[in-house]
């Protein structure tokens, strides 16, 4: 494997950097440059904006809306868009339900749906986990009965990133109890306006309001709003959870956090033991070199047409591991400087600032997506036959 990019490649790479430096907005640039979050307005600015310019739907083939790019340069785009202080996009549309409906959906669906998921102008959430039901999700309860033209949907879904900003839920639903598990579920596309739905925020120990409980109390959804068939569901949700994890595994995200970490030291007062930060960061750096290698594989695998299996898997964890030791390293090595809260009162390098916060929602990440223990015990099984 050639490790290095083609000359056509950073040409490319040259041309997303000048485009990127161009055109990230300066108040999503300052959210980055302190670790703070973008609120839905920013989000959704800024996906509107890659929605214009053709690129908010990577992985997508062109004929749906992407911009026909190779892994290669999805994987550039990626790490320019993460240098450059800009977030990722949201994943339950582009990276989840978009993908679904372009290849297990009917024609119907493609037209109505896909249009506003590639221009951004659509917000999408994810039904999937339950009080119960988590990553024993074959297990889940909210049921979805066949009436004449409809079905009437009841039950709850628990943990439900940006439902409180959504226009749809992707949903599975158990629509036959009478077979095993994983037959009786099917894949519903649920209006977020419909009567019947109530949304509770759940504030996480970050003190941001990103979860959410969903209540279904006799939801009316159309049988049009079914993706494939019923029993489909556990199908399509394998199929969409490997894109999640891969996702989730955050190499150019990484990559941005460990330059922050370098920059918040160089700028740190004296009594910061810098000899033993630049170790540290050091150390994230090779693991972060081992991780990018790993998705360099897959990568070069995904451009010569081979499919995608268990490696999502591992670099969700691998990924994820990282995420949560850059965060803990930022806490650490900035000490009294990582004690406040929402910068409302800065001490020292500002970039320390917010770490607490950032550290603390990470502290979910090696959970979200299917728990890490789960994702080992899916390479075991698949990869080494235990």
């Amino acid at each position: 494997m050639n490790l290095g990019f083609t000359r056509e490649e950073q040409e490319f790479q040259h041309s997303i950097r000048d485009w990127m430096q161009t055109n990230v907005p300066d108040d999503i640039k300052r959210c980055s440059a302190v670790g703070e979050m973008t609120g839905k307005e920013l989000q959704q600015k800024w996906e509107r904006l890659l929605g214009e310019q053709g690129w908010l739907a990577l992985t997508w083939p062109k004929q749906y809306g992407g911009p026909g790019w190779t892994a290669t340069q999805r994987y550039i785009f990626d790490l320019e868009r993460a240098m450059a202080g800009a977030p990722p996009t949201s994943p339950f549309g582009v990276a989840m339900v978009g993908p679904v409906l372009y290849t297990f959906g009917s024609q119907e669906q493609k037209d109505r749906w896909l249009p506003g998921i590639v221009s951004g102008g659509t917000l999408w959430c994810q039904g999937y986990s339950e009080p119960n039901a988590g990553s024993d999700l074959a297990s889940l309860k909210t049921r979805a009965e066949r009436k004449e033209d409809h079905y009437l949907v009841n039950g709850q879904k628990i943990w439900t990133t940006q439902a409180h900003w959504a226009d749809m839920m992707f949903c599975l639903v158990r629509t036959d109890s009478t077979v095993k598990q994983q037959k009786g579920i099917s894949f519903l596309l649920i209006d977020m306006k419909t009567p019947g739905i109530e949304v509770r925020p759940i504030y996480s120990i970050d003190g941001h309001h990103h979860l959410n409980e969903v209540y279904f109390t006799d939801v009316r959804v159309p049988l049009e709003n079914l993706v494939g068939q019923e029993g489909m569901g556990w199908t399509i949700a394998k199929f969409l959870l490997t894109h999640e994890r891969t996702t989730i595994a955050g190499v150019a995200d990484s990559h941005h956090e460990i330059s922050r970490l370098k920059k918040a030291v160089a700028e740190a007062p004296g009594f910061l033991d810098k000899s033993q930060a630049r170790q540290r960061i050091a150390e994230l750096e090779i693991e972060l070199m081992a991780l990018e290698y790993t998705n360099f594989r897959t990568v070069a695998a995904t451009d010569e047409g081979k499919p995608f299996g268990p490696e999502s898997s591992g670099l969700k964890i691998k990924g994820t591991e990282l995420q949560q030791k850059v965060s803990q390293a930022m806490v650490e090595l900035g000490g009294m400087m990582s004690l406040t809260w929402d910068n409302s009162e800065t001490v020292g390098s500002d970039i320390f600032n917010r770490a607490t916060r950032r550290y603390n929602f990470l502290r979910a990440c090696t959970i979200y997506g299917g728990s890490n223990e789960i994702q080992k015990n899916v390479l075991a099984k698949m990869l080494l036959g235990l």
